[in-house]
């Protein structure tokens, strides 16, 4: 009875495990089919499929959030703009943050702390340490701080939860199916790219941003279904919202080079408040021992203080980013959403409330490019020719300074304005200003430094990069016969008939691991003559030859999971499990060290 329990754990099927498949299935060898092309780093067609229905997927679930921040303005904002915080009176808007940490706490309060990492952080961690697979309670958890930190008067942005919102969905589809992992990976990304394709209709930076901050990658084989998933996310926002940016931006340029030196001071300033901005939001240890109501607490006091005077803090800000490209804003609100905007935004995150950044990163970049006009057209009109520019220059500096993603910076800045004659003095206000919070701020980028902070480090060798692109079915040798250990001459003749290239050997009791034997080995004692006479059974464990212990790895890891299995178990193959039913695993192949190692010296 127990070796018939271990012989289908196993899926050894029937006798000799030997079992011809049936030649038609319905569906299953279709999907089986399309699992095992997309476990190869060529698989470009079903990539780009499955990017098409990230971009749809990512699209949709974008729309739906905009719906649901329109909606909550529904019940307390004047012309259902979840952005006319200054509608409000005083005391409204000033007590509104104090409901929204109070909603957002009683939800998070009984939840362990690995259900409160959200956003585009959580996004890359996820990618870097479990190959893209995604909580459904963070992902629900996200909804309801997004929507709530944004309608509730915090300094909060909606493209971090997009991005989260996105990715999650985009990896369901995987997890869903039960892909490969290699292109969970790729869908985490085509959903970060159709995140901010949808929420600010610029796909190329969204493609760009998902390779340069998620990704921390170039290649052919992700550019491809990840341009065709910002494609469609910006399609179905176009449905629905229009072709339009998420705010106008008038035509400028530069009118004369007299301006670049005021442009570098400016890119200079633009890159210290950006360090200043990724520095305080990392936040202190003894902010993070405090007890988590009264860090709620602080944020929505702070937030409501400033909110009482200066209502352009609460929100997005995209309303009073459109005001100041447009034309003139009073200075003081300037440098308040240069400075504290900025601060409140850094505080929510150092306190423990995940709100999205970039839409708030933007407002502060454009207030301090705006400020830094104003002063230069006011003390050096002469050299100062084109005060509205540097806004822009602003926006696009903090964006790449903050996040150090210079190419996506530069991209979401053309497509923003639609306007080819600013990239000049763009792309020099962005390399100045991360440069200056790299080498000065010690900056390394927003979300990279939260993971560092927490003892994470998403940045992977290159052989592991390259090892993560492949899934193990790629490499794996499929040509093998399941074998209990003592078999008699028959059955050891039987068994090599399929001319096998490994036997794996189901060695007695439970806990035992298989062992993997080169089929060479018994074929070679089966020509000997005076060793079968001496042996009427045949115990392959003293078969002359090498026997390898075996480790399990699932079917859908990618190459990269099956080195660290090897290095961590100190083995050198695996058996790959693909489980076929409940506590029912059939053993699809065996992938050893040196098979992973020649894969990667030829693709290389």
């Amino acid at each position: 009875m127990a070796s018939r329990q271990k012989d289908e754990r196993f899926g050894s099927g029937k006798e000799k495990g030997l079992s011809r498949v049936p030649r038609f299935v319905p569906r299953r060898p279709s999907l089986e089919r399309f699992r095992r092309q997309l476990a190869s780093v060529d698989a470009m067609p079903q990539l780009c499929l499955l990017g098409i229905l990230a971009g749809i997927l990512t699209g949709t679930v974008m729309v739906v959030f905009r719906l649901l921040l329109e909606f909550g303005a529904l019940f307390f904002i004047p012309g259902d703009d979840p952005e006319a915080f200054e509608t409000l009176s005083p005391l409204f808007r000033a007590g509104l943050p104090l409901v929204a940490v109070t909603l957002i706490g009683l939800w998070l309060w009984p939840q362990p702390s690995r259900a409160l990492k959200m956003g585009i952080g959580h996004v890359i961690e996820r990618l870097a340490y479990h190959q893209g697979k995604m909580p459904m309670r963070n992902w629900i958890n996200q909804w309801w701080v997004g929507v709530i930190s944004v309608i509730g008067g915090l300094s909060a942005g909606r493209e971090g939860p997009a991005i989260h919102l996105g990715s999650a969905a985009s990896s369901w589809i995987g997890s869903r199916l039960r892909l490969p992992h290699n292109s969970l990976r790729v869908l985490v990304a085509c959903g970060t790219a159709a995140g901010i394709s949808a929420s600010f209709n610029t796909p190329i930076a969204g493609v760009i941003f998902a390779m340069e901050v998620v990704m921390m990658e170039y290649t052919i084989a992700g550019f491809m279904p990840v341009i065709l998933a910002a494609t469609m996310g910006a399609l179905v926002s176009w449905a629905v919202y229009g072709a339009e940016p998420a705010f106008s931006v008038p035509p400028l340029q530069l009118n004369s080079l007299l301006d670049l030196p005021w442009i570098v001071l400016t890119a200079l300033v633009v890159g210290i408040l950006a360090g200043g901005f990724v520095r305080l939001a990392q936040g202190h240890p003894s902010i993070s021992r405090m007890p988590f109501a009264l860090r709620l607490a602080i944020i929505g006091l702070l937030t409501g203080a400033v909110a009482w005077w200066y209502p352009q803090v609460q929100g997005i800000g995209y309303d009073s980013l459109e005001q100041m490209l447009n034309g003139p804003m009073a200075l003081d609100v300037l440098l308040v959403l240069a400075v504290v905007k900025l601060a409140l935004t850094a505080i929510c995150m150092a306190g423990g409330v995940p709100v999205g950044v970039i839409g708030p990163m933007l407002v502060s970049g454009a207030a301090v490019g705006a400020v830094m006009g104003m002063i230069g057209g006011t003390l050096l009109p002469s050299v100062v020719t084109t005060p509205d520019l540097y806004a822009v220059l602003g926006m696009a500096a903090m964006m790449g300074a903050a996040l150090q993603a210079p190419l996506a910076a530069l991209l979401a800045l053309l497509e923003l304005t639609r306007n080819s004659a600013i990239m000049l003095p763009g792309m020099l206000a962005v390399v100045v200003a991360v440069l200056t919070a790299r080498q000065l701020c010690r900056c390394q980028g927003f979300f990279l430094s939260s993971l560092t902070q927490q003892g994470l480090h998403p940045l992977q060798q290159p052989l592991m990069q390259a090892l993560s692109r492949v899934a193990v079915p790629a490499v794996m040798e499929r040509n093998l016969a399941r074998t209990p250990r003592v078999i008699d001459h028959d059955r050891a003749k039987a068994l090599l008939d399929s001319k096998p290239t490994w036997l794996v050997i189901i060695q007695d009791g439970k806990d035992k691991p298989p062992l993997a034997m080169k089929a060479a080995h018994l074929a070679r004692v089966l020509h000997d003559e005076t060793w079968l006479a001496e042996h009427a059974q045949i115990d392959l464990e003293e078969v002359p030859g090498q026997r390898l212990d075996l480790a399990p790895v699932h079917l859908e890891a990618t190459l990269s999971e099956a080195y660290d299995t090897l290095n961590e178990s100190g083995l050198d193959a695996l058996y790959v499990e693909h489980t076929t039913a409940p506590m029912i695993r059939k053993i699809s192949g065996i992938i050893t060290r040196e098979a992973i190692e020649n894969y990667y010296r030829r693709k290389r």
